[in-house]
Order: C-alpha cells, then sequence, then structure tokens
C-alpha cells in the first residue's frame, strides 16, 4: 500500500538542501528540489523497510505536527516500503532443493537455470511482477 509523507526541504547555506521528515525525524539532502524529493524516497524506504525487519511499527503520514520557516518548501512523497522492498533488497539467499533425477537429467541438458526457474514459479505463485 502507497503511503504520502509530508517532507520539509530547507535552502543550505552552502548550497542545496536539506531535507526533513517529520513523521519519522530523519534527514536527507540534495541538490535540486527533484533529487531532494528523489533522496527523501530513499531514505524514508530504507528506514521503513529496516524498521519492518527489527518488527517495529512504521508511524502513519502526519503524526507528527510539521515546523516550517520562511523559506521551507513542504511537499508529499509517495512510499510503497514492500514495493521498496522488492526493489532494493536482491540479496541471494541459498535454497537446497529435491526434484526427480529424470527432471534434473533434462533440465541439466536444456541448459536450464535452476535458480531462474524457481523464482520465476515463485512470483508466479506469489504474484509479485
Amino acid at each position: 500500500m502507497k503511503e504520502a509523507y509530508p517532507i520539509v526541504i530547507t535552502p543550505a547555506e552552502e548550497g542545496g538542501y536539506v531535507v526533513f521528515v517529520p513523521d519519522l525525524d530523519i534527514n536527507t539532502q540534495g541538490e535540486s528540489i527533484a533529487e531532494c524529493i528523489e533522496m527523501a524516497r530513499d531514505a524514508i524506504g530504507i528506514w521503513g523497510i529496516c524498521q519492518q525487519d527489527m518488527g517495529n511499527a512504521i508511524p502513519a503520514p502526519n503524526s507528527k505536527p510539521i515546523e516550517t520557516s520562511e523559506n521551507d518548501i513542504v511537499t508529499l512523497v509517495d512510499i510503497s516500503f514492500d514495493a521498496y522492498r522488492r526493489a532494493q533488497d536482491m540479496r541471494a539467499v541459498r535454497k537446497n532443493v529435491t526434484i526427480p533425477s529424470y527432471l534434473n537429467d533434462l533440465a541439466e541438458a536444456a541448459h536450464i537455470n535452476f535458480s531462474q526457474v524457481l523464482q520465476d514459479g515463485l512470483k508466479s505463485r506469489l504474484g509479485v511482477q
């Protein structure tokens, strides 16, 4: 499910911008407004999946008040933590499987990539793209 978190973009004295995500109490930065939004989405995604991995709840958007100064820009950044995890978490995990000998022989003769077939089958079964 997609969420939209507010972010506060503040011009930095030395150039570029500082980005604050009030709901999550995290910061990032960027050289342009577009880069700030991209960096905020990445920071929110990384923070969120780390919290999920630790078994912690992720605060809902707009759960904290937003404090701004005169030159600040407040905007929203959308994120789907599940989609972010699928895009970023590409660690390989070894799995041992058992198949009939005749299938192994046929697959090896056809130069089948067992890992790819298993991944494709799991994605299909789970409805994951």
